[in-house]
């Protein structure tokens, strides 16, 4: 609202009229009013569930301090949901198809996680919107992004390419005049760091058949990625600010390579793929983080209140499809890592388990819980029939949040070094 107010004002002289057109100084706006919107709302939205006695379901797992988090406030999650959105409505550009996408994507997850939420809720119990509604609701998103920017003539790329000068020798990177649509993306250690779909469809004689194929390969990673991310980050959350603070980190390293993809000065340089448009993302990704860390001063341990499936779904979403708006899908298994781990860790513990049933009559585990988290909170029990039984005493709850921040920023540190890595 206010960047469409300053454009169609901006020909009057008044002071600061040309500020709106810095995307820094509107990212910076952005965080800062999402900030304070998660800090002052959030005080009143938790004392109202207070009073409507939205409370954790909590089941006794044997977990130190488990059943003190039982009656704390759940569906907080709504506090990041306004916390982005209010700051990307006043301030970003609402004609933009990626902040267009980005929005849709907030509301569409947020919806969803809302309605596990409220089931939970409503009957009492952990079990929630049946996992099939979730996953079709996660994969409709994956279609309406991947198709959108399949069709949309608003998403495009300019292409990199290295030259080398006749004077000198020097390398230049050159981007092609031509913005075209394709489904390209981001690898590390290759030269130019790009990908197209369309080359592991090339065995069609067709031109026209392999650019639909590669689109459509395209349109199933999306998928993939938009329900993988979705329910790693919903796992994740399991301990107080474990998640925010992850999905934080995360958002941090999606708003740097957002802002550089969508400057060409920056992408030539870098060498990376220039999408124009792009830049509008890192006001959305600054509202993004913003709305976390205010989340996190009621969120941090001991938590006042749980963002429950209404945040960490939405979070999931939100990051996924960053990650494929800036062509950096990719890379989002070392980026997102953690989340990746939290699914793995449930499917090896069930897919073991089953297996070593179906064997000898009785199930084994890999770990003393999961999701991966739990599995540090509980102690070892020399008797229990588990492969990897360490560390034999807990670790604190404070304390393993704090370590998979760590890694968390190691992994996006790596993530930025891969890309140079040639």
């Amino acid at each position: 609202m206010l960047y469409w107010l300053t454009e169609t004002f901006n020909t009057y002289d008044f002071p600061g009229r040309h500020l709106m057109g810095y995307i820094t100084f509107r990212a910076g706006i952005s965080f800062a009013l999402a900030l304070v919107i998660a800090l002052v709302f959030g005080r009143k939205i938790i004392d109202r569930l207070q009073r409507m006695q939205v409370g954790e379901v909590v089941r006794n797992l044997g977990l130190e301090g488990q059943m003190q988090k039982k009656g704390t406030p759940t569906m907080g999650g709504v506090i990041i949901i306004m916390s982005i959105l209010v700051p990307c409505l006043l301030i970003g550009n609402l004609g933009n198809i990626y902040m267009i996408l980005m929005l849709l994507a907030t509301l569409w997850m947020g919806t969803i996680g809302f309605l596990d939420d409220y089931r939970k809720l409503k009957y009492h119990n952990k079990d929630g919107l049946k996992g099939k509604y979730k996953v079709t609701g996660q994969v409709g998103l994956g279609l309406v992004v991947g198709i959108t920017m399949w069709l949309s003539p608003s998403i495009v790329m300019r292409e990199n390419q290295e030259t080398i000068t006749e004077i000198g020798n020097e390398t230049e990177i050159v981007f092609s005049t031509d913005e075209i649509k394709s489904p390209q993306t981001t690898i590390p250690f290759v030269k130019n760091n790009n990908f197209n779909y369309e080359w592991l469809t090339d065995w069609t004689d067709n031109p026209e058949t392999n650019r639909t194929l590669g689109w459509l390969l395209f349109v199933a990673v999306v998928i993939i990625v938009v329900t993988a991310v979705s329910n790693g980050a919903n796992l994740t959350d399991g301990l107080d600010g474990l998640c925010a603070g992850t999905s934080a980190i995360i958002g941090v390293a999606l708003l740097i390579m957002a802002y550089l993809g969508g400057n060409v000065i920056y992408s030539s340089y870098l060498n990376i793929m220039y999408i124009p448009g792009t830049e509008e993302l890192v006001v959305y990704a600054g509202a993004f983080i913003g709305a976390l860390v205010g989340f996190l001063w009621y969120n941090a341990f001991p938590a006042q209140v749980f963002m429950g499936d209404t945040g960490s779904l939405t979070l999931g979403g939100i990051l996924a499809v960053f990650a494929i708006l800036i062509r950096k899908e990719l890379l989002i298994p070392l980026l997102c890592l953690i989340f990746f781990l939290e699914d793995l860790s449930v499917m090896m513990q069930v897919g073991y388990f089953k297996y070593t049933k179906k064997k000898y009559g009785e199930g084994r585990r890999i770990f003393k819980m999961t999701p991966l988290h739990h599995h540090f909170q509980k102690a070892a029990d020399p008797g229990a029939a588990v492969k990897w039984n360490h560390p034999v005493n807990p670790i604190p709850e404070s304390k393993i949040v704090v370590r998979f921040w760590i890694v968390g920023i190691l992994l996006a540190a790596l993530t930025f070094v891969t890309l140079k890595i040639r």
